[in-house]
C-alpha cells in the first residue's frame, strides 16, 4: 500500500543560509560529458550542518560519538509533529504539554507558519532547557526543529545541546515543516556514515503510519 510521503529536507545548493562564517555549499567539476569523457563527476565542498542534518556528540563534546558512529534507531519510526507557530525564542514547556499524551519517542516542532527563511536570520526559535528535561521524562529519544540549531545563535553556552547530551538524545535541526499539519508519522531521516564528522545531511521525509 502506498503511502503518502512528506519531503522535509530544505533544498541544498549556493545560496543556502548557514551560521556566519560556516562553509556555505559550492561544487565544481572534476569531469564533464564530452567527447572525451563518458561521464560527469563533481566535487562537493559543504559543512555538515548545511540544509537538513543530525548533529552528533561530536558536535558540542570533544572525542565524543561522531555522526557515523551514531546508533540509526532514533532516526527511523514513530514521531509526533507539534506546532508551536510564530515562536521566535525558546520553545518553552507550556507551549507543548498539551501533545504529550502518549508521545511516541521522537517529536518534530514546526515554528515557520508559511517557508522557511532562504536567507541567515539571527532570531529564531530553539528549544528552553526545560523542556528537553519534560521531554527526556516522557521518554523522547530524538526531537528535531524547523530552525537552525536547538539553541539561540547568539548562546555560547548551548545550554540545550548539553542537555541532549547528558539524555543521550539526538538531534535534526534545520527541517522544513511548512507542509506538515500536527499529528503523528513515521520518521526516517537517516545519517551518512561520515566516521569523522560532528554532523551529517540527512534526507528528511515523513510518511502517513
Amino acid at each position: 500500500m502506498n503511502r503518502k510521503i512528506w519531503d522535509i529536507s530544505p533544498p541544498i545548493h549556493s545560496n543556502s543560509p548557514v551560521f556566519p562564517g560556516d562553509t556555505t555549499y559550492s561544487q565544481d567539476w572534476t569531469w564533464q560529458l564530452s567527447d572525451q569523457c563518458p561521464v560527469n563527476v563533481s566535487t562537493i565542498r559543504m559543512s555538515p550542518h548545511v540544509g537538513a542534518h543530525a548533529d552528533a556528540p561530536l558536535h558540542y563534546q570533544a572525542e565524543a560519538q561522531s555522526a557515523g558512529a551514531m546508533d540509526l534507531d532514533p532516526f527511523l519510526g514513530p514521531c509526533r509533529v507539534i506546532h508551536v507557530l510564530g515562536c521566535h525564542d525558546l520553545v518553552q514547556p507550556h507551549h507543548i504539554e498539551h501533545a504529550l499524551r502518549q508521545v511516541p519517542s521522537r517529536i518534530l516542532v514546526r515554528t515557520y507558519k508559511d517557508s522557511i527563511p532562504t536567507v541567515w536570520q539571527d532570531q529564531f526559535a530553539a528549544f528552553a532547557p526545560e523542556t528537553l528535561d519534560l521531554l527526556h521524562a516522557h521518554g523522547v529519544r530524538l526531537v528535531g526543529i524547523d530552525t537552525p540549531s536547538i539553541d539561540p545563535s547568539t548562546s555560547k553556552t548551548l545550554d540545550s545541546h548539553k542537555r541532549i547530551l547528558s539524555y543521550d538524545m539526538r538531534v535534526l535541526e534545520n527541517l522544513d515543516l511548512c507542509a506538515v499539519e500536527a499529528g503523528d508519522y513515521e520518521l526516517i531521516a537517516l545519517p551518512l556514515k561520515l566516521i569523522e564528522a560532528d554532523a551529517s545531511p540527512v534526507r528528511a521525509i515523513l510518511r502517513a503510519l
